[in-house]
């Protein structure tokens, strides 16, 4: 595909597409029946945080989707945002605002391919099956020229795939690696087959905390579909608000959000809900992709021992082995997942900088940066809680 031959559109709102379109684009193996692969870059999960308010004035997340359009319609697609700071991003670049502000430039507003609030590895080039991997320079041109032309900083594609990544750097643009942890089912049968992977030490640790976790004095319940009512939304925006709160100072979700999710994506939700004397005491909100487990929002309203561990990763892992699903992403960071059989995964993001010392600097950074992240992966998949070939297995 020739890129000078694209024509390509940029849209404010996802109001201007349809569902059927865009998500033909977000997912061209999705079949009638099926669930999508990432829920995430799917019309109704971008348009929820839309129609709720969580991007868009205000906010600092400002759309700005691009698309190919071909003879029966939209080709390819880009989930896109002007940001004005760098928050709900979890690929961090506050250091280099910092330094590119120091030396006398403005570094916001940037563009960002991204899903908002989502540390989640997914396509960012969307495209129809023909359109696969093809669009891809088109669509990177198109936002390197959007930014040079608007005297943008930089462009940035956090959360990309491998594949995406390789390409990008033939494109020009800088790599960037982070890891997260995710746990892997190996065809387990049930959790007690997970625990006979590992080591002793971890086995019985595993257990107690299970245990220990179920001491907090009530039921905890597994909801999906229509079995989510309206209370447990009041619950889930109650525990995300604290959380929010706590670690982000201001929650990025609008109350807003959970309503339009329950209309729209009730059945692609798992929550995971301590009830005690029939009322929710803490929760966990993860989304269901077709082969993984998506673990997103985490609460609580009474501190338990345990409890966070059991609702955010055992419960997952429960669930994922009872649904055949390949895997469960936990979301960003968090050593502590180690121990509980989530191993670390190497995870993408793409650059482009309009300064060329900067981005000289930066890319400078970014060797030394992989280099380390390439040494933490494989030094904490040695440290993994999974039995060495020569232990034997102690009850």
């Amino acid at each position: 595909m020739d890129s000078k031959q694209v024509e390509i559109e940029v849209h404010s709102t996802l109001r201007d597409l349809s569902a059927e379109e865009w998500d033909a684009c977000a997912d061209p193996e999705h079949t009638f029946g099926v669930r999508n692969s990432n829920p995430f870059v799917t019309h109704r999960f971008l348009s929820a945080l839309e129609e709720s308010g969580s991007v868009g004035p205000g906010t600092g997340w400002h759309p700005r989707y691009l698309t190919v359009r071909g003879e029966d319609g939209i080709a390819a697609a880009v989930p896109l945002y002007v940001k004005e700071h760098s928050q709900g991003e979890y690929v961090f670049d506050h250091n280099w605002a910092h330094a590119y502000e120091q030396a006398g430039g403005r570094y916001y507003p940037k563009l960002q391919s991204a899903v908002p609030f989502t540390p989640v590895t997914g396509s960012r080039f969307l495209g129809r099956k023909e359109w696969q991997g093809n669009a891809q320079a088109a669509l990177t041109q198109a936002m390197v020229q959007i930014a040079d032309d608007n005297s943008l900083s930089s462009a940035h594609i956090t959360f990309c795939t491998a594949e995406e990544a390789e390409i990008g750097k033939q494109l020009g643009l800088s790599h960037r690696t982070g890891q997260q942890f995710h746990w892997l089912n190996e065809h387990y049968g049930d959790f007690d087959d997970f625990l006979a992977k590992l080591s002793s030490r971890k086995r019985k640790n595993i257990r107690k905390e299970r245990a220990r976790a179920q001491q907090f004095g009530g039921d905890i319940v597994a909801l999906t579909g229509n079995d989510i009512q309206p209370q447990h939304w009041d619950a889930m925006w109650q525990f995300y608000q604290d959380t929010g709160a706590r670690k982000w100072g201001t929650p990025y979700l609008t109350r807003a959000f959970f309503d339009v999710v329950h209309d729209t994506m009730r059945d692609d939700v798992l929550l995971v809900l301590a009830i005690r004397d029939g009322l929710p005491v803490a929760g966990a909100m993860n989304f269901i992709g077709r082969d993984a487990l998506f673990g997103r929002y985490w609460g609580c309203v009474e501190d338990h021992p345990c409890l966070h561990f059991e609702l955010c990763y055992y419960q997952a892992m429960d669930w994922a082995i009872s649904n055949g699903l390949a895997s469960v992403e936990a979301g960003a960071q968090g050593e502590h997942k180690l121990a509980r059989g989530y191993l670390p995964v190497t995870t993408h993001s793409l650059h482009w900088i309009r300064d060329a010392g900067f981005r000289e600097a930066v890319d400078k950074f970014l060797v030394a940066e992989r280099q380390s992240v390439s040494q933490d992966v494989e030094v904490l998949t040695a440290w993994g809680p999974f039995k060495k070939t020569t232990e034997e297995d102690q009850q």
